[in-house]
């Protein structure tokens, strides 16, 4: 067993991150052209930490892992050229530099370590994502982060950028509220697209996809499908139709896969509640929403008389689909509406 531990770097640790930066990128094969990392000093590094932050991984008490913090920066020539019709030209990326482990510690779980915590960085700092370069002659390196959930958001040359959507979460006090989620979501969802739902009874994936489907215009009282296993709601004004499907009854993937609806993924959008191990593979990209009450939460009563009964949403982009699709702008409760 190893003792790893990830910290967020202090100014103070550039001699070890720059130790490790040197150790892991001087072990790599030659490339052309080659990188810059070997380039980096302590007076360089320091200055990196002390404006974005970075990380420091340690097995054992001995520097193990260095990653080094960009935010807002444009990848130079890597990510495909934004124009004035970008609906999210102004997301906000947490970039990854200089991801670094020493070769005395591969293979111990000590990048996936880093990983996870630069997310939670991410996530603590509100930014709409992660993103990094990586080189195309190492394919080892490609293969770790799409494992991880890293897409390709363009290339320049050798260069590949890697990009993963931070999930959207914040808190919903009321059923209307949770309406008006769905509603919003009706915003951002195209023809196509696949949301799987989940959470307890009485979380409110029906409410939600209620809101979904006046959003949508579509036709047709949205409850809860449990004893017909799936309902087809077409639109009113020529937009997609929602197909709303239960699989709180299904046995296995197979029962899933009897329903056919395969046949409506392109040209609907599929709302599958309790879909969680079921569904994921109806589509590569998709949106999964989580759904919580607010632990110890007591239920009060507002002064419009709704009764408050406090949940959670996280709604978690898998996939290229949502790569530039503005989650955060569109979902949160500041983006417009109750909630």
């Amino acid at each position: 067993m190893i003792d790893l531990h990830v910290v967020e770097a202090k100014p103070a640790d550039a001699p070890y991150l720059v130790e490790v930066i040197h150790a892991a990128f001087g072990a790599r094969p030659p490339l052309d052209p080659p990188g810059t990392a070997m380039q980096e000093t302590a007076a360089t590094v320091e200055a990196a930490v002390r404006e974005y932050g970075g990380l420091l991984a340690r097995v054992d008490g001995e520097p193990a892992g260095a990653i080094l913090f960009s935010e807002s920066t444009p990848i130079s020539g890597s990510t495909p050229p934004r124009d004035d019709s970008d609906p999210d030209g102004g997301a906000r990326w947490l970039e990854l530099r200089r991801v670094s482990v020493h070769p005395r510690f591969q293979h111990r779980g000590v990048a996936t370590a880093m990983v996870g915590c630069a997310e939670e960085v991410a996530e603590g700092r509100s930014v709409d994502g992660v993103r990094l370069v990586a080189r195309a002659e190492l394919p080892a390196t490609l293969a770790f982060w799409r494992h991880r959930g890293y897409v390709e958001a363009g290339r320049s040359g050798p260069n590949v950028a890697l990009v993963k959507r931070i999930p959207v979460e914040f808190a919903v006090p009321t059923a209307t509220d949770m309406r008006a989620v769905g509603e919003r979501l009706a915003g951002v969802v195209r023809p196509g697209d696949l949301v799987l739902l989940a959470g307890e009874l009485g979380a409110g994936k029906t409410t939600l996809t209620q809101g979904l489907g006046a959003g949508l215009a579509v036709r047709g009282e949205v409850t809860s499908p449990t004893f017909v296993i799936s309902r087809v709601h077409p639109s009113t004004v020529s937009g997609p139709p929602l197909v709303h499907v239960d699989a709180y009854r299904l046995g296995g993937v197979a029962e899933l896969d009897d329903l056919d609806l395969d046949m409506s993924l392109d040209e609907a959008v599929t709302v599958v509640e309790w879909g969680e191990g079921l569904a994921e593979g109806l589509a590569e990209d998709r949106l999964e929403v989580v759904l919580t009450r607010s632990t110890g939460a007591a239920a009060g009563v507002p002064s419009d008389g709704e009764s408050a009964d406090p949940r959670w949403v996280r709604i978690i982009p898998v996939g290229r689909r949502w790569v530039d699709a503005p989650l955060r702008a569109s979902l949160s409760p500041d983006a417009g509406g109750a909630a």
